[in-house]
């Protein structure tokens, strides 16, 4: 029968006939799979904090899917047996474009909103500073939830990143956050200005710092970022009332350095933040001073273990230069020899450091004599 047809006669025909079905049982096998594979995809969902919000978060392996896809629903649009599946191919390119967008679009938000969130809900000092961005990102914290219990209830991506109007929604929410962002750099831009030293620090420490600006022991953890070698601050809490510090601890070794005076931490944290510098010099100008009495006094070891380190190296070397510019002196006055008798009373010195550091010391001793060895010998 299939003879009498005389098919070979009709050999290029039958040819594109046969790899047309070919192609399109290809086409047809890939389109399932995409449908099987979507149809089916959900959110990955993770409790936001210690709340009952649940953010939402496509999977690695669902994202390199999505692109995959992506890339195969283009290359069905240069085939030239597209025709019947036409409509079926621009679905599925409308729907994953979707996804792609609307995924991206979603955690950049999420991720915006949960930066800005502990400052504009919960940090008086930004709402005081901020009013108006506060006031307005109560109303996209109040967006932004709505599109999280939206995403939590549906949880199929497919179905929830092709609701009309979906992307333009996130896109207004995620205008309205950089307009917050943007504010809030401004404002810490000010403040790193009124206080230079912010500007060491990270955007997430002074961001804590700005928001516990008013309790001061949550911002004692951020001592050893603001200030070299210091560890705390000793603080004497007060009930209802904003603490006093003490004094100082250091990070190097174990030293504490008690303040001439307490200082009472009160107003902004950049206004107390930078009394504390001015008491830190204050205090170590009183000691200094005292110790330049002593250590003329005192055995040279004995007065090493007592002052605290930056005491001990900054008047072992205003003592070395006064005793250098004394042998300047008495060479113009004729004593030639002047400089060597400095020179072996400072390698003397270094002896006797030398010496110190081999026997039983304490940690903080000991790094204290290393670095004025190393100081001593340069």
């Amino acid at each position: 029968y299939m003879g009498n047809l005389r098919l070979f006669d009709h050999k290029e025909a039958v040819e594109e006939i046969t790899d047309q079905a070919k192609q399109e049982a290809k086409m047809e096998k890939i389109l399932k799979k995409i449908e099987d594979k979507w149809r089916d995809v959900e959110f990955e969902l993770s409790k936001h904090k210690d709340t009952d919000i649940t953010t939402l978060k496509m999977s690695d392996e669902n994202f390199e899917a999505l692109e995959e896809n992506q890339v195969q629903i283009q290359n069905m649009f240069a085939s030239k047996f597209l025709a019947y599946f036409e409509t079926t191919v621009v679905y599925w390119q409308k729907s994953l474009a979707s996804i792609f967008e609307v995924v991206q679009l979603l955690s950049e938000v999420q991720k915006s909103w949960s930066f800005l969130e502990n400052l504009f809900i919960h940090s008086e000092e930004v709402k005081k500073e901020l009013p108006k961005e506060s006031e307005a990102f109560v109303g996209i914290d109040r967006d932004v939830k709505e599109v999280l219990k939206n995403g939590t209830g549906i949880k199929n991506i497919l179905k929830f990143c092709n609701q009309e109007g979906m992307y333009t929604r996130l896109e207004k929410v995620q205008n309205e956050l950089n307009q917050c962002e943007k504010a809030l750099y401004t404002f810490l831009d000010e403040k790193r200005k009124a206080f230079p030293r912010f500007y060491f620090v990270s955007v997430a420490d002074l961001l804590d710092i700005l928001s516990n600006g008013n309790n001061p022991p949550k911002i004692n953890k951020h001592m050893p970022k603001i200030f070299q070698a210091i560890d705390t601050l000793e603080l004497i809490e007060a009930a209802g009332d904003r603490p006093t510090a003490k004094g100082m601890h250091s990070n190097v070794g174990k030293e504490y350095v008690p303040f001439t005076n307490d200082l009472k931490l009160i107003g902004k944290v950049e206004v107390y933040l930078q009394l504390v510098i001015e008491w830190m010099i204050k205090t170590l100008r009183t000691a200094a001073t005292a110790s330049l009495g002593r250590v003329t006094t005192m055995k040279k070891d004995d007065w090493i273990k007592e002052e605290v380190s930056q005491i001990v190296l900054l008047i072992n070397m205003i003592t070395w230069v006064q005793a250098v510019e004394k042998g300047f002196a008495d060479i113009a006055a004729g004593n030639l020899d002047a400089l060597k008798v400095v020179l072996e009373k400072t390698k003397d010195s270094l002896t006797f450091l030398i010496t110190m550091v081999q026997g039983n010391l304490d940690r903080t001793v000991r790094q204290k004599v290393m670095t004025l060895i190393t100081m001593d010998t340069h």
